[in-house]
């Protein structure tokens, strides 16, 4: 019994040792854990917190107090009133939403509206002048090219930018020749499509939106009335 309590009292060499490195470690990764944890406590509290932020939406600066995480599209549609902007995805992948950033065209559900301070944005509702439409809103009248109306602010903004960007010589996958690119006179059809390729229209209107692009590129679109070719079956014998 007596040896017993004597070695219960004792600290080996290995036990000291590992308690040391213990403590030590202890010491060390506190201050680290602990730094971690109020950065994440500060992030966490900061990212409900609403910020002030500049826009210049359509000729106007307009100053909201949103969140970091607001997209574009939700500060033009709910802050701002602007609802041509549609969502209808809102995963970048129908075109609804498209607006003209600094003239070129953007998906406004895949852009966070803090992002775009300073620079100028455009939406379907800034295109006209006064009662003046735009020519390519006036186009898309002209030659039918809107059926149900969700996706055209999209479309017209898309190809407001399809226009400008043809007038700057960019090319596109279809582009035969990359070191000519084709001029608004000469634009085919094809080249329409495959640039307009990101905005879909679920009531398939696409023949009229070409006819838009066309129109305003100074080509001469087809006629909006279809031609209907009927051929009499012959009867079958009985």
């Amino acid at each position: 019994m007596q040896n017993h309590k004597k070695g219960t009292g004792k600290t080996s060499r290995r036990g000291f040792l590992g308690q040391a490195l213990t403590a030590t470690g202890a010491a060390i990764a506190a201050p680290s854990l602990l730094e971690q944890a109020n950065t994440a406590k500060a992030t966490a509290q900061s990212s409900g917190d609403e910020m002030s932020v500049s826009l210049n939406v359509n000729g106007k600066l307009q100053t909201l107090s949103i969140e970091p995480r607001v997209t574009l599209l939700d500060a033009l549609r709910d802050r701002l009133g602007l609802v041509g902007s549609k969502k209808g995805c809102d995963r970048g992948q129908c075109g609804a939403c498209t607006v003209l950033i600094e003239g070129e065209r953007v998906y406004s559900c895949l852009t966070l509206a803090i992002m775009q301070e300073g620079k100028e944005i455009v939406t379907i509702e800034g295109l006209a002048k006064g009662d003046t439409l735009h020519p390519m809103q006036a186009a898309f009248i002209d030659n039918d090219g809107f059926q149900c109306g969700y996706c055209t602010p999209g479309q017209i903004c898309a190809s407001v930018a399809l226009v400008n960007e043809v007038k700057r010589g960019c090319a596109s996958v279809v582009t035969p020749d990359l070191s000519s690119p084709p001029q608004l006179a000469e634009l085919s059809s094809v080249e329409i499509k495959e640039r307009l390729s990101g905005n879909l229209c679920r009531c398939s209107a696409y023949n009229g939106i070409v006819a838009s692009v066309q129109q305003v590129a100074g080509q001469k679109p087809p006629s909006p009335v279809a031609t209907v070719l009927v051929r009499e079956t012959e009867e079958l014998p009985t």
